[in-house]
């Protein structure tokens, strides 16, 4: 189970208060975002604006980290880097999406410092910053980007655990939605095929206590949650 952005039931979204309430029911995984601010910190954020959290039509990279951490975010909560995040929580492994190019080499530097590779997998919709990032932090795991997703599921049909493992290129994992569009994405035989290949299947973003069970059941590996409080006592029942 991966704490989506934390827990943010009664808490903002990748503050460090939201992953302190995930850490403290007992998640050991928790998946935040990265951009990068205008003085070319890692800075936590999903977004690229700080519109939806904060009401300010102005972009994260605009603004420096010290004006990003006066921003009031609720809760007595501002931004933080991707440095204290893992500093903070240092037996938590943290699945962390690079947003944007512009923070490859700030995310780089974070793990780096935090000496935190082996408790972190990179991932970006970008499957050529994905392949960048594995290079860069090489004992870090990675997850396939987009047109990695779509040759591993493309590869899955053909039944050879060869050509799957040619389309993942070193990723370690799929974190994909369940369905893209019409299209079912997250089925018996993909999983399957990712097992084969050593690969795991992560499926975003399941809220639901029935559809945690019912992928469970298909055998995925992780369940990307906004209710870890739901998924852990599930999780536990059924370990």
């Amino acid at each position: 189970m991966l704490a989506h952005r934390g827990l943010a039931l009664d808490a903002p979204e990748n503050t460090l208060l939201a992953f302190a309430k995930a850490v403290a029911i007992g998640a050991e995984y928790v998946e935040t975002d990265v951009h990068v601010s205008a003085d070319g910190v890692a800075v936590v954020a999903h977004d690229p604006t700080l519109e939806r959290v904060a009401d300010r039509a102005v972009e994260v990279s605009q603004l420096t980290m010290a004006e990003l951490r006066r921003i009031d975010l609720g809760h007595g909560q501002g931004f933080c880097t991707l440095e204290e995040a893992l500093d903070a929580f240092p037996q938590t492994r943290f699945n962390i999406d690079v947003k944007i190019e512009g923070a490859v080499e700030a995310t780089v530097a974070s793990v780096s410092k935090v000496r935190a590779g082996s408790r972190v997998l990179l991932t970006s919709f970008s499957e050529s910053r994905r392949r960048r990032l594995a290079a860069l932090v090489p004992d870090a795991a990675t997850s396939a980007g987009g047109a990695g997703v779509i040759r591993t599921r493309l590869a899955s049909l053909t039944g050879s655990t060869r050509a799957v493992t040619r389309a993942l290129r070193g990723a370690r994992a799929l974190q994909v939605p369940e369905k893209i569009g019409p299209l079912p994405l997250v089925t018996p035989r993909f999983v399957a095929a990712a097992h084969r290949a050593n690969a795991e299947v992560h499926v975003w973003t399941i809220n639901d206590s029935a559809d945690m069970a019912r992928l469970l059941d298909l055998g995925v590996d992780g369940l990307v949650t906004d209710r870890a409080d739901l998924a852990l006592p599930l999780i536990a029942a059924r370990s």
